[in-house]
């Protein structure tokens, strides 16, 4: 398929799955955003302590503003993308609530006059997400763009819905791939393959947190590098 094709259809699929997500109940939405804070929590500990980037929500995304609030009680510093110029790669600029907010692209906040930091990780929302670990998102390519413009790449977490799982996104030669996704269900992370199901972090039975799912190959997300 030629890339106009891919594009073409990219549109359309976009389309369908934005409005499958809209059309989730509230309550819907809710139950699986604890689900996907709790999987995020407990199977990457690593977060709490570094910077991490997360997404303002719109369109019934996943709303990482919960977790966000947690992480910086533990001591983590959070971050939102910022739209710097068209075909541009993005900027991280450092946020919790008391920083100004100006209202970008899509209508979507960003800091205004924070300092710019690097991410240790994303937490990316997706509107598709396919069996190798590839992002159908809003068709501008900020984040392939920005992830393969910094000095050091952050892990990249999807986070998204089973509902919005598809074959193949037909990923071009630019197209990063997520290293791990997150949905209601549990935690994927990116292998040789594809795609491998870790399964769903859980609490132990005593009220202590249960041994974070075994992500060897990602020591900051185990807190090891911190």
């Amino acid at each position: 398929m030629v890339f106009s094709d891919v594009k073409l259809w990219r549109k359309s699929e976009r389309e369908r799955l934005v409005a499958a997500r809209l059309a989730l109940a509230p309550a819907q939405v809710e139950a699986s955003r604890v689900q996907i804070d709790g999987f995020l929590e407990r199977g990457f500990p690593g977060l709490a302590s570094g910077i991490v980037a997360f997404c303002w929500p719109i369109k019934n995304e996943y709303d990482a503003r919960h977790l966000a609030k947690t992480l910086r009680e533990y001591g983590a510093l959070t971050a939102l993308p910022v739209v710097l110029a068209p075909k541009q790669p993005l900027a991280f600029r450092e946020w919790h609530p008391g920083v100004k907010l100006a209202v970008g692209p899509l209508d979507i906040p960003y800091p205004e006059g924070s300092r710019e930091v690097l991410p240790d990780a994303v937490l990316l929302p997706m509107n598709g997400w396919d069996e190798k670990g590839y992002r159908l998102g809003y068709g501008g390519g900020f984040f392939d763009r920005t992830l393969a413009s910094l000095p050091k790449k952050p892990v990249v977490i999807g986070v998204s819905y089973e509902l919005a799982r598809i074959k193949t996104i037909d990923p071009q030669p630019w197209d990063i791939p997520m290293d791990y996704v997150v949905t209601e269900r549990g935690v994927y992370r990116r292998d040789a393959d594809g795609l491998a199901f870790l399964g769903a972090p859980e609490m132990g039975g005593s009220g202590e947190l249960a041994s974070p799912v075994c992500y060897a190959d990602e020591r900051f997300l185990r807190g090891e590098d911190r």
